[in-house]
């Protein structure tokens, strides 16, 4: 029952943070005048009305943006991860993720076409989710797409934060930082963004293409000394944009405050401990461990049944040779660590439905999963969690969910 209590709360974290759900409530339309949460704009004031933007929830974005304002879009261009079904004015371009690829740089200089081309009668809307980064590469000359890749590699198998990564992109591409929307002058810019990064913070998400940009040159490079990478060519970024407005239409913290609703529904006493969660993965399960440990032998914080619930995005540091990703590898850390201990179900996943080079969101374990015959600890130390699970039958695999907002873990104590 607890496994199903696990997949039942993920998907109402996954329901809340629907993106075409996003989009309709913060934008509406009355047949002249499109509402952007307060802000307000006379569409007699512009002569066209194009959408531009990157990200895995992107097309849902983009067909919400069609959906309210119909045959008054004239056109545009979105970089997305899959291409599961058309959009009828707006164009999806089927891009790499998370190594940036030849189709998502052809999209990228489509798209820095639309922007260079935009005038001061042109409303430009950007939708803009988690993926965008990766999916919209544009690197300064003279930077090639092979070097951009090399660097995304290496700065993932470091363990670099989605903060650390991004300021990087942002310093050696021509969209990201705020240059999309300096690029977009002096039309008008609506961007329209889901966040998938710990905070929220605007000139993060996607790598900021609509945001001012907050770092620096400087930044950019203690970073490349910092994980001992060999640093490309840097430019700044625009640190002050006009006739831009940014909107955060849905986040991690939406979703997780619905799978509490409904952990508490569901009769467990529930725990949000925080949606800011970041760290390397096994010590985050580790602490997650230990609270349930804490719960089966003292009853607090809170008595069973009890739910856990925690948001954010942890990071792996490669030591092995194995298949997995972040979900996957907290589940069989803390399973490991819960070993010897009364029933306790844990689960992790990516809203997105993707958990690193995998084709799983993530995985769920219970008293139940380790195994005599099947040395766990060997697995973790290789980071193979994915055939770990594998063997278990322990894979949460939902394919791309349209949406993207970070990770959902759950960790159900039973009375």
């Amino acid at each position: 029952m607890s496994k199903k209590h696990a997949l039942q709360i993920f998907r109402a974290a996954l329901h809340a943070a629907d993106p075409d759900r996003a989009v309709t409530e913060h934008l509406k339309f009355d047949g002249r005048t499109l509402i952007a949460r307060r802000k307000r704009y006379r569409l007699s004031q512009f002569d066209r009305i194009q959408v531009i933007g990157a990200g895995k929830a992107s097309a849902a974005m983009g067909r919400a943006v069609e959906r309210i304002l119909g045959r008054r879009i004239s056109g545009g261009l979105i970089n997305v991860k899959d291409v599961s079904h058309r959009l009828r004015r707006i164009e999806l371009n089927e891009s790499g993720h998370p190594v940036p690829d030849d189709r998502g740089l052809e999209g990228a200089r489509r798209i820095a076409e639309i922007a260079r081309g935009a005038g001061e009668r042109d409303l430009l809307i950007c939708v803009i989710s988690g993926g965008a980064s990766a999916l919209m590469p544009l690197p300064a000359v003279p930077i090639t797409l092979a070097q951009m890749q090399e660097t995304t590699r290496q700065l993932l198998a470091c363990g670099a934060t989605i903060h650390e990564l991004n300021t990087i992109r942002k310093h050696v591409e021509t969209l990201k930082g705020g240059q999309l929307a300096h690029l977009a002058a002096p039309a008008t810019v609506i961007s329209l963004i889901l966040s998938d990064v710990v905070g929220d913070e605007l000139d993060v998400i996607g790598s900021g293409p609509t945001v001012p940009d907050s770092s620096t040159v400087a930044d950019a490079a203690a970073i490349f000394e910092k994980y001992a990478i060999p640093p490309l060519p840097l430019r700044e970024t625009p640190k002050k944009l006009d006739r831009v407005q940014n909107l955060i239409v849905g986040s991690n913290r939406q979703a997780m405050d619905a799978a509490a609703r409904l952990a508490r529904k569901l009769g467990y006493r529930t725990l949000l401990l925080s949606t800011l969660i970041e760290g390397e993965t096994r010590d985050v399960a580790s602490v997650h461990a230990a609270i349930a440990k804490e719960i089966l032998t003292s009853g607090r914080p809170i008595r069973r049944p009890a739910c856990i619930l925690s948001g954010g995005e942890t990071t792996v540091t490669l030591r092995g040779s194995g298949l997995g990703g972040r979900n996957q590898e907290f589940v069989l850390a803390a399973a490991i660590a819960l070993e010897g201990f009364a029933p306790v179900t844990i689960f992790s996943a990516g809203t997105d439905g993707s958990d690193g080079p995998t084709d799983a969101a993530g995985a769920i374990a219970d008293e139940r999963t380790l195994r005599p015959g099947l040395d766990a600890r060997a697995f973790l130390k290789n980071n193979d969690s994915y055939h770990f699970f594998e063997k278990v039958n322990g894979l949460i695999k939902t394919g791309p969910t349209g949406t993207n907002v970070m990770d959902v873990r759950i960790l159900l104590v039973p009375a």
